[in-house]
């Protein structure tokens, strides 16, 4: 790991995502926080959920009698380029969350071969907001998931690269909707997310393109087991829209495993396989992330 990112890691380490299944305690339940690790984490689009994958879950340790924060960076290592993101998010009575994300994606040797540069960083900032309008992750009908609608908005910081590959704009809104239920009784937890979207490698190469620019859904899933209160296994698919012609896209997975280190801190390390980017095959590496959750 380079200089760099480690100093990223270090100023705001998403996370896949980590649920529990033990019992609440009496502390936890007069503080007004949500049982541990029930907030689910950070996406690298900013937005509570998985490490890959929005789920429907809101931001934050706060139940519905208050508001929630997190705080979180991720370091993505891949062999031609390096991927960092990190930003923060605010729930508000387990009902609302609105999020903001910045990714970097360092083009390190691949800069050169496309005209751009050794070590070229494409940039995108999302801005996401989230609505819960049904269920509970935890509570209520063991059959019926907690349901959220969300948006995100995303703008990269690199026109004439959007353009030069061929995408329509640097610009646009992703819409979604998810559905994340615990089945307690197998220590289980499965999300399903349908999101419509035109967006290159997630937005970083812009959106859509003069052929191929309306809307696709696209589906994200996630898995998870708990092996014990603090610690899961898992994995995730996403698929992604494939609109540029200069290169192919593939879709996203990864392995992961997940450990509460505090009732607010939780680690993530896992094997990512993001496939081709930008004409580079083969993108498969490691995911380390950080998460601060009050």
């Amino acid at each position: 790991m380079n200089a760099i990112s480690s100093h990223r890691l270090l100023a705001g380490l998403t996370c896949l995502a980590v649920f529990t299944c033990g019992p609440a305690h009496a502390q936890d339940l007069r503080n007004g926080g949500k049982l541990l690790l029930t907030n689910g984490v950070s996406t690298i689009e900013g937005s509570g959920g998985g490490g890959l994958a929005t789920w429907s879950t809101i931001a934050g340790n706060a139940t519905q009698e208050g508001i929630g924060a997190s705080a979180h960076g991720t370091i993505i290592e891949l062999p031609d380029y390096n991927w960092t993101s990190y930003g923060v998010s605010l729930g508000f009575f387990d009902r609302v969350e609105l999020s903001y994300a910045r990714q970097n994606l360092d083009t390190i040797d691949v800069g050169t071969a496309l005209g751009l540069g050794r070590g070229y960083t494409l940039n995108q900032d999302v801005f996401g907001a989230k609505l819960r309008v049904a269920g509970d992750v935890v509570y209520g009908d063991a059959l019926m998931p907690q349901i959220a609608v969300g948006v995100q908005h995303k703008r990269s910081s690199d026109d004439a690269v959007v353009a030069a590959v061929g995408g329509a704009s640097p610009q646009g809104t992703d819409f979604y909707i998810s559905a994340t239920k615990l089945f307690l009784s197998h220590s289980v937890l499965a999300n399903a997310t349908v999101r419509f979207t035109k967006a290159n490698q997630g937005g970083l190469l812009g959106f859509g393109s003069a052929t191929q620019n309306n809307h696709k859904p696209q589906f994200e899933g996630s898995l998870a087991y708990q092996v014990s209160r603090r610690f899961v296994i898992g994995g995730e698919y996403r698929t992604k829209p494939d609109n540029l012609a200069i290169a192919r896209e593939d879709d996203w997975l990864d392995l992961f495993a997940a450990y509460a280190l505090t009732r607010n801190v939780t680690v993530t390390a896992a094997y990512v396989d993001l496939g081709s980017i930008a004409t580079a095959d083969n993108q498969r590496g490691g995911f380390l992330s950080l998460q601060a959750a009050f």
